[in-house]
């Protein structure tokens, strides 16, 4: 029999920017072809290059970019711009801060492909679902408006990836198509509805002017199912790069409980069964009407997975098992395997920011930058150097010996700038050592990978 002559449609091209590690390249999939990739930050480029390539991948300030830089004619054009002035946890800054104001950026080049006829069919964003309440709702206005004021028809979804992993981690999605472009009737819906139409996002669009209410649409998803993997499936019997915390340090833990969180504790140990929860330490007001820190408990699903670097925002495990009560902080291994789009991606050991270098334009940005820390070094010796010739001066003028002034000053200046370097040097040296993914974490980080990988050319796909 003869070969059908009908060839296959070429695949749609798409621009990815703050493009991580590639999860929205491995989202994706072989329908699509990646034109341009972009990140700010070498480590993410380094698990990027890793798994794609570098042949569409550019380095550097997305800021620094224009319209020529993209090749071709994209079809898509996505955006998971940083999230730190937008969160909850952040100072709310909002669009207006130096992180979450990348999206001008993004939306600049995309008005200068449009000025050259190479407006992208489809343009997305994703980011934190602080960016409906951001302000009072104004920046999400501002999102909004945005897409409407170059063409778009845009509607909002919050998918929470609990549905897929053992993570919850909600996140808000505005997804415009082109005014012109023709819009399959089925994939809108007249009024929200669904799961991914949560209040908080109807209570937003609601807040929005009815003008630009008017201009914008309800996607509609097919609901998928639940994911049935625990958080127990992904957790190490015996990490090498944790501690177990003492018998003390789990008690106090649980004296920070509520009474509702330590039933839950209880439930886990009545079922016989190893348990593992994820618990976070919030504030919260106590009944008297003061703060007080509460740690909460979550049995089913990790909470949102940040970096594994310590502080208030690393995730504490409780592992319950034979009538005994455990805790420790989740390993560098732990915390990318919940992240993980498929069983061979390469975790690799430039992935120093844990979950950061998985996720999509999050990790750290221009102020968390090894170079603002040498620059801050820099403008000490530029301080010692004013003091140094401050000395000398004084020195000249009060003992009017010009010799041993010099001298003095020469000192003076020597010692300073000697103590500048050092400081830089530690400096660096600090932030390169306490990265959250040590050589150990790192390690592990490759080995899960590759044993991943193995047991998935040894299983068959389901």
């Amino acid at each position: 029999m003869a070969e059908s002559s009908v060839m296959e449609p070429a695949p749609a091209g798409y621009y990815e920017f703050f493009a991580g590690g590639g999860m929205v390249r491995a989202g994706l999939g072989e329908a699509w072809r990646c034109l341009f990739a972009n990140d700010f930050d070498p480590a993410k480029a380094a698990s990027y290059r890793a798994n794609w390539g570098d042949a569409e991948l550019r380095v550097g300030d997305i800021a620094g970019l224009t319209a020529g830089d993209l090749p071709g004619k994209a079809q898509l054009m996505w955006g998971s711009f940083p999230c730190q002035d937008l969160s909850l946890a952040g100072v709310g800054a909002g669009l207006g801060g130096k992180r979450s104001g990348t999206f001008h950026d993004f939306w600049g080049l995309a008005r200068a492909l449009a000025n050259e006829g190479r407006a992208p069919r489809i343009v997305a964003v994703e980011n934190v679902c602080g960016a409906l309440t951001s302000h009072g709702g104004r920046d999400f206005e501002v999102i909004c408006r945005t897409f409407v004021d170059a063409g778009y028809r845009c509607g909002a979804l919050v998918i929470n990836a609990d549905r897929f992993l053992p993570q919850s981690r909600p996140r808000l999605f505005v997804i415009g198509i082109r005014e012109d472009a023709v819009l399959d009737p089925d994939l809108t819906t007249v009024v929200a509805d669904g799961p991914f139409h949560t209040p908080a996002l109807r209570r937003a669009v609601e807040r929005l002017p009815v003008a630009l209410q008017d201009r914008m649409v309800w996607w509609r998803l097919p609901e998928p199912g639940r994911s049935n993997a625990s958080l127990a499936s992904v957790i190490e019997p015996e990490p090498s790069d944790v501690r177990w915390h003492s018998a003390g340090e789990t008690s106090r833990l649980l004296t920070l409980m509520s009474p509702r969180n330590l039933a839950k504790v209880e439930a886990a140990r009545r079922t016989g069964e190893r348990c593992v929860g994820g618990l976070y330490r919030r504030t919260r007001r106590h009944a008297a009407g003061g703060p007080v820190q509460r740690a909460e408990v979550r049995f089913d699903v990790a909470g949102c997975l940040r970096t594994p670097g310590g502080g208030s925002s690393r995730q504490t495990l409780l592992v319950v098992a034979d009538g005994q009560v455990r805790s420790r902080l989740m390993s560098a291994r732990e915390t990318a395997r919940p992240s993980s789009m498929r069983a061979s991606y390469r975790s690799m050991q430039t992935f120093a920011w844990g979950t950061c270098a998985m996720r999509a334009g999050h990790g750290p940005t221009r102020a968390s930058s090894p170079f603002a820390f040498a620059a801050f070094a820099f403008v000490l010796a530029a301080f010692a150097l004013a003091f140094a010739f401050a000395a000398f001066a004084f020195a000249a003028f009060a003992f009017a010996a010009f010799a041993l002034a010099f001298a003095f000053a020469a000192f003076v200046l020597a010692a300073f700038v000697l103590a500048a370097f050092a400081l830089a040097a530690f400096v660096l040296a600090a932030f390169t050592l306490s990265s959250p993914c040590s050589r150990t974490g790192a390690r592990a980080l490759v080995a899960d990978s590759e044993e991943q990988a193995t047991r998935h050319t040894q299983t068959p796909s389901t």
